[in-house]
């Protein structure tokens, strides 16, 4: 797991949007946090993983931008901020192993023709009944 120094990022309150009443108005209880993926101390691998993600809040000039409003106070909307950059930046690190392509066991092979030919069977019973005229 990697954790980001607090020099690394930069938090700044801003006014919350949405309903909430007067207190809305009033207090700047919402966090816009900055990460410059460029500048920190990454590893280059994990810092181009980052920057060729598919999500909107990385700009153009690799700054992730995030912005915390869930909670009525400031201190709890930090803490949100700073959790969600941890899960983007764990989720970049974490890569998936390699899968080598691997042939059907003699079993399984088998198992997947006699449900086959038992699918065929239900099939073939679904069809009409031919009527027994005895003609002469």
């Amino acid at each position: 797991m990697i954790l980001i120094a607090e020099t690394e990022y930069e938090l700044s309150a801003i006014r919350a949007q949405g309903a909430g009443g007067q207190n809305v108005n009033k207090v700047s209880s919402a966090i816009h946090l900055r990460f410059y993926i460029l500048a920190s101390s990454l590893t280059d691998s994990l810092k181009q993983r980052l920057l060729h993600l598919p999500d909107s809040r990385i700009t153009d000039l690799g700054v992730l931008v995030l912005k915390a409003q869930q909670y009525r106070t400031q201190e709890a909307n930090k803490k949100d901020a700073i959790r969600r950059l941890h899960e983007i930046i764990n989720a970049a690190n974490h890569v998936k192993p390699m899968r080598y392509a691997t042939r059907p066991t003699y079993g399984a092979k088998q198992r997947r023709l006699q449900s086959k030919t038992q699918r065929g069977q239900i099939k073939q019973m679904r069809g009409k009944i031919a009527s027994q005229k005895n003609e002469h």
